[in-house]
């Protein structure tokens, strides 16, 4: 029968090199030490030691075993600390959010992951409806949308707001709609959304429809869209986070607006559920980072 106490008694006994020591660091008596160990081997149906005398040796099943035995146990930690809703630096999250989002949140995630190594972050990058099916269904603990929600199963709130940005080739030298009209349009999930509340904000006389552009191509990995963009195939509009971390970003450049108009991300998570405590360090921690960002851009050198 399994029993974590052998297991327990076995990395003691592999750490120490010494059947006496393990007994007095487990405040037992050694021949309770020699038969944990034998009933681990009987359990097991191997040998684990070569033993020398006084000293002993791991044989290649007590090297796997002690690796096994070590892991068991790590893991054993990890579950009971994410068991804590009151921990903020370990147990497991369960994200969602479109890839807009997650190109800057998720890196940000893996930093708190390195500084806290406890914490466990399963991350999906979904779109809008796949996010609400799988939150509805228990998948994820919390998602990240761009468009508010109502459905009765779930609660909806407004988490962060970031900027959109009118992005063209790095040649273009235009600056009305029609100009933009010119070069076409690269559309992306919500691009024709965002593209239209920019677009209609800053052109109000002129802008009527985008049905009025020329479609330059589509993708369904916002990620990708400035390449496009890049090689001078058409203008796009997209979140700041989009464009900070694109690697095309050296190749593209923002149209410079009068009026600034933000895309709101909504939280969302089931109704009436109490999220653990280190949710909220991490949302609130990307936000005051976005935030810390945003007032550095602005300050003049």
């Amino acid at each position: 029968m399994f029993n974590a106490h052998y297991f327990r008694t076995y990395i003691t006994l592999v750490e120490t090199g010494s059947f006496t020591r393990t007994a007095q660091r487990l405040e037992m008596t050694q021949p309770g030490v020699s038969q944990h160990i034998r009933k681990l081997e009987t359990y097991l149906g191997k040998p684990l030691l070569q033993r020398q005398g006084r000293r002993f040796i791991l044989t290649e099943a007590g090297r796997r075993a002690y690796d096994y035995a070590l892991k068991l146990f790590a893991e054993h930690e990890q579950f009971r600390h994410g068991l804590d809703d009151d921990s903020l630096d370990s147990g497991e999250c369960r994200i969602a959010s479109p890839g807009s989002v997650g190109l800057m949140f998720y890196p940000y995630i893996l930093g708190q992951q390195q500084m806290r190594p406890n914490l466990t972050v399963n991350y999906s990058f979904a779109f809008n409806h796949e996010i609400i099916t799988d939150l509805i269904h228990g998948r994820y603990d919390i998602g990240i949308v761009t468009e508010a929600i109502n459905h009765p199963e779930l609660s909806c709130a407004v988490w962060f707001k970031e900027p959109l940005c009118l992005v063209v080739p790095a040649d273009f030298a235009g600056s009305t709609l029609s100009d933009l009209m010119g070069i076409g349009f690269i559309n992306y999930y919500d691009g024709i959304n965002h593209a239209t509340m920019l677009l209609k904000k800053n052109y109000p006389d002129a802008f009527r429809s985008m049905a009025h552009f020329r479609h330059q191509g589509f993708t369904n990995e916002v990620s990708m869209v400035l390449d496009a963009v890049a090689r001078g195939l058409g203008f796009t509009v997209v979140s700041r986070l989009v464009l900070e971390t694109s690697p095309w970003q050296r190749q593209v450049k923002e149209l410079n607006l009068t009026h600034g108009v933000d895309e709101v991300l909504y939280l969302v998570h089931r109704r009436g559920a109490t999220l653990p405590k280190r949710y909220e360090k991490l949302l609130s921690g990307f936000r005051e980072q976005r935030g810390h960002e945003k007032v550095y851009e602005k300050t003049p050198n």
